[in-house]
């Protein structure tokens, strides 16, 4: 069933959020306003070494008030491709520069209220070119064993959607006899 949209008024914007209600006709024929939250597109990379880790950062996310480990992630900026903002992101927050980018998963998160895609991509050849420039991500970045990654999960010390769908992708994409698409 398919709902059509026969309008859209801002609510709220600011360059990071923008709240609007859309004017949509159900497929029983009902209209109504139906509020959602368009936001940037999100970029996220899962750089694993040749030992099988995983570089995750520890962050606290003032939000919800918790900490967590989490992949290196950020927003795409306008006219970015995401795999570039993926790239930028891992060395700003990390100091580490992949050599190649690999699509691993897309995900939207929350795709009944808002618009937000989440690209995750893979390295497997990063390379340290010096410290994080972005000093208010993380400080604190560690090689992940991908074997700890599923315990880190039971224990709650992943939350983060964006990292959850991404280490969970890693993991499908070590597992043996998954099909990959060709790239």
């Amino acid at each position: 069933m398919r709902w059509t949209v026969h309008g859209e008024r801002a609510l709220y914007e600011t360059p990071w959020v923008r709240l609007r209600s859309l004017d949509v006709e159900q497929p029983d024929g009902r209209r109504c306003d139906y509020h959602v939250v368009r936001l940037r597109d999100l970029a996220v990379t899962a750089a694993v070494d040749r030992e099988q880790r995983v570089l995750m950062m520890w962050r606290h996310r003032f939000v919800t008030d918790t900490w967590a480990w989490e992949l290196p992630m950020g927003l795409v900026e306008d006219g970015e491709e995401p795999a570039a903002a993926a790239g930028r992101e891992l060395e700003e927050e990390t100091g580490w520069r992949p050599g190649s980018l690999r699509p691993l998963v897309n995900a939207e998160p929350a795709a009944g209220i808002t618009d937000s895609r989440h690209f995750v991509f893979r390295t497997d050849d990063a390379t340290r070119v010096g410290e994080p420039t972005e000093r208010n991500e993380s400080d604190r970045l560690e090689w992940i064993p991908l074997s700890e990654v599923r315990a880190m999960i039971e224990r709650g010390e992943i939350v983060s959607s964006a990292t959850l769908v991404g280490v969970m992708a890693l993991l499908l994409d070590l597992a043996p006899g998954v099909v990959r698409p060709t790239p």
